[in-house]
């Protein structure tokens, strides 16, 4: 799967053994998306999510560009729930508004027929990750629901460790200097502007630049907002690597 930015670009991101195995199982179409960020029905800055897919660039294009995630049916579910969906969810009578209903109908043309929804477990009401398996083209919900009456036990159980292991990793679409996250280190220590001036042998002033221009690069206004944001997505402490 690759990183799919709001903005669109394409980020390679490699889990090519999970979309492997998914697709083992006939679902060869896979959005993950996670945030920290839900306040009520909102999620958050979209630049503050992550977001994973193998979905072609058109089709994310416009799902997201035309604002049908917000209105998707399997996503408002995953929102109020936790565990695996069947699409025939969005079958019964009164689960589609009008608005739905558009979502629904892009992706008839699209051939995103068919498919689950898994919902992950929420550990503060902040967070939500929820993955959506596609089916591939041609595949009835009916035969999905075979799929999953042998399978989706262990598929639900892969998609839990996939979102886990996910969690682990660095990630952030708004980047910090390797000074700037030092800095910030820093402060998550509990220094002074004073300490970690003395600790860098730079200026105050210097020290206050650099919490600046990392409050600048994570979009928040606090240092304290900038601490909490980057541990989010686990930018503090980070080990680099020797190639680095």
């Amino acid at each position: 799967m690759r990183r799919q930015p709001s903005n669109h670009s394409n980020t390679r991101f490699s889990h090519s053994s999970h979309t492997n195995r998914m697709t083992s199982y006939g679902f060869d179409r896979i959005i993950y998306g996670f945030t920290h960020y839900r306040s009520g029905r909102s999620l958050g800055d979209p630049q503050d999510w992550v977001l994973l897919t193998n979905h072609g660039d058109s089709y994310m294009e416009e799902f997201l560009g035309k604002g049908h995630l917000y209105n998707a049916p399997m996503i408002r579910w995953a929102l109020a729930n936790t565990g695996a969906c069947s699409w025939r969810w969005m079958a019964e009578p009164g689960n589609l508004s009008e608005a739905k209903k558009i979502v629904v109908g892009f992706n008839l043309g699209q051939n995103v027929t068919a498919g689950y929804t898994v919902s992950f477990l929420s550990i503060t009401e902040r967070t939500k990750g929820a993955t959506a398996l596609t089916a591939k083209a041609g595949m009835s919900q009916d035969e999905v629901e075979e799929i999953w009456a042998k399978h989706g036990d262990e598929i639900t159980v892969i998609n839990n460790v996939m979102h886990l292991k996910i969690q682990t990793l660095p990630y952030s679409q708004r980047h910090m200097t390797k000074r700037q996250r030092e800095v910030l280190q820093w402060v998550g220590d509990g220094k002074t502007t004073q300490d970690i001036a003395i600790l860098l042998e730079l200026t105050p002033a210097t020290i206050e630049k650099h919490l600046r221009l990392a409050r600048e690069a994570l979009d928040v206004e606090t240092t304290a907002q900038a601490v909490l944001k980057a541990a989010f997505y686990n930018q503090m402490f980070v080990i680099e690597s020797e190639a680095a």
